[in-house]
């Protein structure tokens, strides 16, 4: 269900809120699934109980997810995509970097949309 790469640059509660939320996207969770607890969640990645804390307070904050107290931690049944203004910066500023060296490489703006449409094509079919 969820991945740690030690090496990305991106921080532990970061990967985990971002394949929670791919695991929702892709069907794999679904609204009203129940998450494993903080402690089952660290165990199973061996990392610190405050780290999958810190994910499950951001993913509760983007009403992602839903705790119940002595119930459990729920996949959220309103979930509702938003934009995330900061996040969408950062995902211009990559594509920025990526045109520039496709550029280079010699991929024309048509090449690079079939590229791009693909790979999403690929991501929805997941």
């Amino acid at each position: 269900m969820i991945n740690i790469n030690s090496r990305s640059s991106k921080s532990i509660y970061e990967q985990i809120v971002d394949q929670i939320k791919e695991n929702i996207l892709k069907g794999i969770l679904n609204p009203g699934d129940k998450l494993p607890s903080v402690r089952e969640l660290s165990s199973m990645l061996t990392i610190n109980p405050n780290t999958v804390s810190k994910a499950y307070r951001e993913l509760e904050r983007q009403k992602t997810i839903e705790t119940i107290r002595g119930k459990g931690t729920y996949v959220s049944s309103n979930y509702n995509p938003k934009i995330d203004e900061d996040k969408l910066e950062f995902i211009k500023n990559d594509l920025k970097k990526l045109i520039v060296e496709a550029y280079y490489m010699g991929i024309d703006k048509k090449e690079f949309k079939n590229i791009l449409d693909q790979l999403y094509n690929n991501f929805e079919r997941m």
